[in-house]
């Protein structure tokens, strides 16, 4: 049967939702499948997960620590950065494995169907591993440094699912894109490099003007990045109000975003 053929009309966010969720297996399938092909004959293996936060953490620590002598609020800046890598680098691998992901899958797209957010949405999970693996680093780097573990730790659930929410509602967005467009996998690498240093990555969210800092807190990834270093370098929760409307933005996003992927994905096999 052709793809036209078997291609359901266009339903409401809630019918594609349960549609996703009755295909998770398949979901679950691709994102093992992503992270085998991705380490195989690999020397390194997973270890490449650790490699570039921490190599990155090095190089930051050598240039805005030794030679700027950026503020850190008090923390050591090895464990800083590597506080605000650590969110950063996920959402860059997931955006850089998610966004071709339909394009590389293109010859499933056209034989049967299946929801087809389930590719970059696997590509998301299987650079979940990769944070845990880099998680566990960072516990190495705050015992290393005799920072306590505390209670205001147990934020970190609730940290990660808003940068889940953000990382797919640009990854929904942009894969789709860059199946019509594919300057998009060219130009999200710079946008990239550019917000990494519009995020407090390398620096503090103090040390932002406070006529910026409004504007500033509609990144989300400003909320997730703080929050991580509030509760596991400070020992105090991340601020709530800040967390929560990166939350609801970042909630909002991701339905719009995935209204217009599911409009977008039935013309995938003809442009594909």
């Amino acid at each position: 049967m052709s793809a036209i053929a078997t291609f359901p009309r266009r339903r409401s966010l809630l019918a594609a939702l349960g549609e996703l969720l009755a295909r998770r297996e398949l979901l679950w399938s691709l994102a093992a499948r992503d992270i085998k092909v991705r380490y195989k004959q690999s020397v390194l293996g997973i270890g490449w997960a650790i490699a570039q936060p921490l190599s990155l953490t090095l190089l930051f620590t050598f240039v805005f620590a030794r030679l700027v002598k950026l503020p850190t609020d008090g923390v050591p800046y090895p464990v800083f950065s590597y506080a605000g890598l650590l969110p950063w680098t996920f959402f860059a691998s997931s955006l850089a494995f998610g966004l071709p992901s339909l394009v590389s899958n293109m010859q499933l797209l056209g034989k049967i169907y299946f929801p087809r957010e389930i590719f970059p949405l696997a590509a998301l999970l299987a650079c979940l591993l990769d944070f845990a693996v880099a998680a566990g680093v960072f516990g190495l780097l705050l015992a290393l440094y005799r920072i306590p573990f505390t209670a205001q730790m147990l934020w970190l659930p609730a940290l990660v699912l808003v940068q889940v929410l953000f990382t797919a509602a640009i990854l929904l967005v942009t894969s789709a894109a860059n199946v019509f467009y594919r300057d998009i996998r060219y130009v999200v690498p710079l946008v990239l490099q550019i917000g990494m240093y519009l995020s407090p990555v390398v620096y503090p969210a103090s040390v932002v003007p406070e006529r910026f800092r409004g504007l500033y807190a509609l990144n989300p990834m400003t909320a997730v990045i703080e929050g991580y270093r509030r509760a596991f370098l400070h020992g105090r929760a991340p601020d709530v109000f800040a967390l929560a409307l990166a939350g609801g933005l970042s909630l909002a996003g991701l339905a719009g975003a995935y209204l217009l992927f599911k409009r977008a994905e039935m013309r995938f096999a003809d442009v594909i």
